[in-house]
């Protein structure tokens, strides 16, 4: 039996995470608001697969508007990353090339512009451990790009280029995208620029379990429109040439294109570009609960008559869903009025609120229907916003940031430092991969990122270092240290 591999458009994945559904980003109150609020064009209530025109002929879908709106708004992106050995990754990355010098790595993938005055996104992984970005356009004109921020629980970065009067695409409601409705891939595969390929959307809230990290948001998109390796970051448009996605990975046999594509709803791709531009990192609503698709052992035990909605696993012993009275074996089917059918569909309808906002959930409880008003927190249970305080160290050659109180609930611990960023540098040498929570350092309890820096810059001598791995395992890392 041949083996099916995750592969990012620019990427192999290579590792899965868990998901949590107790905690996802939040946001605003609809999306047109947030469109508006986020400064970026919006058009909805489109007829986008009606092909009657006014002389009453039915004439075959023309997806030259569509090309026309959609490809000038999408640049090609060049980095230059920091790499210092190859990797098994390597062999897979078709469009990357070592500079032979200072074991830098030169990738390529795609973006869309957001606003005329030089926002652009695109995905997480096209632009991590980048020293240098370059955004080229469609009329070849070239410019530096900075980095505004990154989500890697969705895969999305925002860039700024110092640029005016850009052709910014115009969003549009991927709610209201329909399984069966024709979509264009643009974007700039293997090299080469302005490519656009269609299909039609074969399927929506697909949950892959490829994003590693602890609170990913999975409900992609899936479409046939053919998408490959330098497409990653590129744009999913409807037939009037609005966006409605971000385009993201592969599912494949090969490494290539084989039929499934997939893409990162516009909807979310808006709450993350808001809060990117406001706070410079995603403000991650959470609900303080597991929950997970229903099965018949579930639904028979919740008194249901079908398998919609999701049946709360465990919750957590203090924030909303506890405070709220909310029980395990509960069954989730409403949030502020939107129908949840899987997992997927809960995540992505919690990831547009922000903390500190109200929602409405429907629930089956006993077999009786009941419904409960709750506020949502940050990932520390209050209803701050947060902003990314990572501390970095040059010597250590990573980034070290805080672990939130509904994470360490998850993984079972009280304190903790998440290595992030890693470069070249101490922490790379020593084998330790991001992601990885520092809990102890020689026995001594780690809870600030500046402690965990100033012990492993410090400590001579025998060394040993405890901590939980990406996939929430307890981990153990001994070196001698001059």
């Amino acid at each position: 039996m041949s083996k099916v591999i995750f592969k990012y458009s620019a990427f192999v994945l290579l590792a899965a995470a868990a998901g949590y559904a107790g905690g996802r980003v939040g946001s605003s109150q609809n999306d047109t608001t947030l469109i508006n609020d986020a400064g970026l064009n919006f058009r909805d209530n489109i007829q986008t697969v009606n092909n009657s025109y006014s002389d009453g002929v039915d004439h075959p879908v023309n997806f030259v508007t569509a090309s026309e709106r959609s490809t000038p708004a999408v640049v090609y992106i060049k980095t230059t990353a920091n790499v210092p050995q190859r990797s098994f990754n390597d062999w897979f990355f078709g469009d990357a090339f070592g500079t032979g010098k200072d074991n830098l790595v030169i990738n390529s993938g795609s973006g869309v512009i957001v606003s005329q005055d030089g926002y652009i996104v695109t995905n997480n992984h096209v632009v991590e451990k980048a020293v240098k970005l370059e955004v080229i356009l469609t009329d070849k004109s070239s410019y530096e790009a900075t980095l505004v921020g990154t989500d890697p629980s969705s895969d999305l970065a925002l860039l700024k280029i110092e640029a005016k009067n850009l052709p910014a695409i115009a969003f549009t409601n991927s709610n209201n995208l329909k399984v069966g409705e024709w979509v264009l891939a643009v974007g700039n595969p293997f090299n080469l620029t302005s490519t656009v390929t269609a299909g039609i959307v074969s399927a929506k809230g697909r949950n892959l379990n490829m994003l590693n990290n602890i609170f990913p948001i999975e409900s992609f998109i899936q479409t046939d429109a053919a998408i490959n390796p330098g497409n990653s970051g590129g744009a999913l448009v409807n037939i009037e040439g609005d966006l409605v996605g971000i385009n993201t990975a592969i599912l494949s046999r090969t490494g290539a294109y084989n039929g499934y594509g997939f893409a990162i709803p516009a909807n979310i791709v808006q709450k993350v570009i808001r809060d990117l531009k406001e706070f410079g990192a995603v403000q991650k609503a959470f609900f303080g609960a597991d929950v997970v698709d229903l099965n018949a052992k579930m639904k028979e035990k919740a008194k249901l008559s079908s398998l919609k909605g999701v049946y709360i696993s465990s919750i957590a012993s203090y924030g909303p869903a506890n405070d709220a009275g909310m029980r395990e074996g509960d069954v989730v089917i409403e949030l502020n009025g939107s129908v949840i059918n899987s997992k997927a569909n809960f995540d992505e309808q919690l990831s547009y609120y922000r903390p500190g906002e109200k929602i409405t959930l429907v629930y089956f409880r006993d077999g009786k229907q009941q419904s409960i008003s709750l506020k949502l927190t940050n990932i520390e249970g209050t209803l701050d916003m947060l902003k990314n305080e990572s501390v970095s160290s040059a010597k250590m050659g990573a980034d070290f940031e805080s672990v939130g109180k509904f994470e360490k609930d998850k993984l079972k611990i009280t304190n903790g430092v998440r290595i992030s960023n890693i470069t070249q540098g101490y922490v790379r040498r020593l084998g330790l991969r991001e992601g990885f929570i520092i809990t102890h350092i020689n026995k001594i309890e780690v809870t600030k990122a500046e402690q965990c820096i100033d012990l492993l810059e410090n400590i001579r001598g025998q060394v040993s270092v405890e901590g939980i791995d990406q996939n929430g395992r307890k981990a153990f890392y001994s070196y001698y240290s001059y």
